[in-house]
């Protein structure tokens, strides 16, 4: 009773209940979210969030307004509390019953930025209710839009900011958790009252933004720890929410009267009404569009009845019960009705959600996926009986008791616990796609544990953990084709490596360039690593479970990767094998510093060794492991002396002559497959090979030119337009002259300048006689 009456006295405001408690709420919910799985279905989600928030509002606004003892603006803020599906009770339903990903993903997408869109919402009415002056539906409508998208946009920025900062804390978990958990809340303070957005949605795309980036740059443990933390803090702020909202319910509802609960069965109705619009109405023009997919009717029903109100609505409930801006029936009206509603939903729809998903047949697993789940409990079941044995034999256990124990598992003439599916029921095409999905998640596995073991750069990494997402993705979304395009990827040269080309190519600055071809190189190192663990479980596992079919079918997809990534890391070694070896040597050193480490966790675990020489060798290996995790640098070879010193024609000129030359050329390198000149072009520069070699695509025969030829030359002397593509077969260093300096270079070393002359004359005869 004491315990009771000092929560009743303590003076927490309802407006104090969001400040201390949201902000928990939203970071948490949001940063459970798989943010690749979310930006499939962003146009449903924000559909959903924000359309379908502002059509529930005004639907439940307009619809109770006739019958309702308050204006317009109140039924208005009604609806957008009622708006807000609380994201915890939406999760924990979900996962609860076993919804189907897509639906969760949908679900708690929608959960997490309906609550944003609604609280800017309800915020804006509340102050326009307030407020003296009439209220404008466009002034109104500016600043929602104005707040919203200003939040997205300053929480996503500050979320990257922070995600960039972690690693500094030397993935220490304490201190990671407390950065998030002060950054939550500095970021709602600043951008609801310093920069004039709204705070809710920022901590959300905060949020997101951190889930984004943190699974990448935070060790697999780390990120465990940090949800972990987070979670306990949302149970916290919705336990609290609930246990100061029911400390106020009596008092609430002690008011309420009959002609209420007729209002409240109009909320219910309009709310579903206005539900069914969003999902029967608006959402089929995204499908038509192309921009979503289709929803089913089955989820389209679970949807409609699903949408749990909790602690968010509550808190909202209780702020605008205890906001004396607002007229007193006003307050009584909303605090009354938006109460009684989470009860509904909390007594009504929750309970009924597990018997409508079995109604409707909806089931968490695909066909394939439950015949799958059945072949691999058969298998794993089948030794069960023969372990049991040897288990009873070790420790002289009865036989009758060894057998009544294995008849469960189907051992002894049982029956088995699990029905063991045959391979047949899956047709072959199936039983590949599914392989092919189990193959992409492991390698993402490999990743992960290589990550947490240190064995690769966190760069790297984040790297390898977006190219595994991207091969799940594309398993799943288009079979083999979509695997295919995505382990294509890792080969391309980003927009970024291009740029950092440009750069180097008009403004002679290196760095960037050097450290992305540093970073390609490694990733492509790591990602033969992983694909050697990937061929090794395809080749041990997939057959027992799918069959020898599936595991050739994904062995040829697996050696096509490993023999083009093959191949790239071959170009780059013939290029920079100095660079590769250092690369190969950090690996393996930092492979041994990892076998240290568990080897000194092993003995302590079995008492071998006491705390304090765990904790004294564990000192010692610390800066050795620091100094093998830093990367050696790129030396790209792009010296101008250096490059003309090799060049055949420029090796005969003195060293005055040879400076000269240089402060004519710009050096340049080409990567495989580039088009270094195209056909039909007009030519402002020609071309000396330093290293490398190029493919020149005349007909009928290509040719091809190594280190110390040129090309380039002809478009020049005959002031024509380039007669054929010249691609590179490898990395290749380049000396460019442009035009203007081709004559000045003539000039200068007569000698070249025959030289030159003489073997474009003998390139064009051949031209003309070819």
């Amino acid at each position: 009773g004491d315990v009771v009456s000092w929560l009743h006295d303590f003076g927490l405001s309802a407006e104090s209940l969001l400040y201390v408690f949201l902000p928990a709420l939203l970071f948490e919910a949001a940063l459970n979210v798989d943010v690749r799985q979310l930006s499939d279905e962003v146009a449903p989600v924000l559909l959903l969030a924000v359309i379908g928030v502002i059509v529930c509002t005004f639907v439940v606004g307009l619809a109770l307004w006739p019958i309702a003892p308050v204006g317009l603006l109140a039924c208005v803020i009604l609806g957008a509390i009622i708006a807000t599906t609380d994201p915890v009770a939406v999760v924990a339903i979900f996962h609860d019953i076993g919804a189907p990903r897509r639906l969760s993903t949908l679900v708690q997408g929608e959960s997490l930025f309906n609550d944003a869109a609604a609280i800017a919402i309800y915020s804006l009415v509340v102050a326009m209710m307030a407020s003296d002056r009439p209220a404008n539906p466009l002034d109104g409508f500016v600043t929602f839009v104005r707040q919203f998208g200003g939040g997205l946009a300053a929480g996503y920025i500050a979320g990257w900011g922070i995600t960039l900062f972690i690693p500094i804390l030397r993935a220490s978990r304490l201190a990671e958790a407390t950065l998030t958990i002060a950054f939550a809340y500095v970021i709602f303070v600043v951008c609801d009252h310093y920069i004039g957005v709204s705070g809710v949605v920022a901590v959300a795309s905060a949020a997101l933004a951190v889930s984004a980036g943190g699974r990448r740059r935070l060790s697999p443990s780390n990120w465990e720890s940090l949800v972990v933390t987070w979670e306990q803090l949302a149970f916290w702020a919705s336990s609290l929410i609930f246990l100061f909202a029911a400390m106020q319910v009596p008092d609430l509802l002690e008011k309420a009267s009959w002609s209420d609960l007729g209002v409240l069965v109009a909320l219910v109705i309009a709310a579903l009404l206005a539900r069914a619009l969003t999902l029967y109405g608006l959402f089929p023009m995204l499908s038509f569009a192309g921009i979503a997919k289709p929803i089913d009717r089955e989820h389209k029903l679970v949807m409609l009845w699903g949408g749990m109100r909790g602690a968010v609505s509550l808190a909202l409930a209780l702020a605008a019960a205890e906001n004396t801006a607002l007229p007193p029936e006003v307050r009584q009206f909303v605090g009354i009705l938006a109460t009684g509603f989470v009860l509904f939903t909390l007594l009504v729809t929750a309970p009924t959600m597990r018997p409508l998903m079995r109604l409707l047949k909806i089931s968490s697993l695909a066909p394939a996926e439950i015949a799958v789940s059945q072949r691999v409990i058969g298998l794993s079941l089948s030794s069960i009986p023969q372990e049991i044995e040897t288990v009873g034999r070790q420790h002289q256990i009865s036989p009758e008791i060894v057998a009544e124990v294995a008849k469960v598992y189907g051992g002894h003439g049982g029956d088995p616990i699990g029905a063991i599916s045959e391979r047949g029921e899956l047709p072959a095409t199936l039983r590949e796609r599914v392989a092919l999905y189990v193959l992409a998640d492991r390698e993402q596995e490999f990743c992960l544990e290589y990550f947490e073991s240190r064995t690769v750069s966190r760069r790297v990494a984040a790297a390898l953990l977006a190219h595994a997402a991207r091969l799940r993705d594309g398993a799943r979304s288009d079979g083999v084709a979509g695997y295919q395009r995505a382990a294509a990827r890792i080969l391309e040269f980003n927009a970024a490596l291009r740029l950092s080309r440009a750069i180097h190519h008009r403004l002679g600055i290196a760095r960037p360039l050097a450290r992305l071809l540093g970073d390609r190189f490694e990733v492509q190192l790591a990602t033969r690593f992983v694909l050697q663990n990937v061929i090794a479980f395809n080749r041990e596992q997939i057959e027992e479970v799918f069959g020898a079919g599936p595991r050739t079918a994904m062995a040829q997809q697996l050696d096509q990767r490993f023999t083009a990534i093959d191949r790239a890391i071959a170009a780059l070694k013939l290029q920079y094998p100095t660079y590769a070896r250092q690369l190969e040597l950090q690996f393996l050193a930092r492979m041994a510093a990892r076998l240290e480490e568990e080897r000194y966790r092993r003995l302590r675990a079995e008492s071998i060794i006491n705390q304090d020489i765990y904790e004294d060798l564990q000192r010692k290996l610390r800066p050795r492991r620091r100094a093998v995790e830093v990367r050696p640098t790129l030396d790209l070879g792009l010296k101008r002396e250096e490059l003309v010193g090799r060049v055949a024609m420029f090796a005969a000129l003195d060293p005055k002559s040879q400076h000269a030359v240089a402060r004519m050329l710009r050096p340049q390198l080409a990567v495989p497959d580039e088009v270094i000149v195209h056909k039909g072009e007009r030519g402002d520069a020609m071309y000396f090979i330093s290293s490398g070699a190029v493919e020149v695509r005349i007909s009928p025969t290509p040719v091809h030119l190594g280190s110390g030829d040129f090309f380039g030359e002809l478009a020049l002397l005959v002031a024509d337009r380039r007669n054929a593509d010249v691609v590179a077969l490898g990395y290749c260093q380049l000396l460019s002259l442009a035009a203007r300096d081709l004559h000045r270079l003539f000039g200068t070393e007569p000698a070249l300048r025959d030289q030159i002359h003489a073997v474009a004359q003998a390139r064009t005869a051949a031209a003309e006689t070819g």
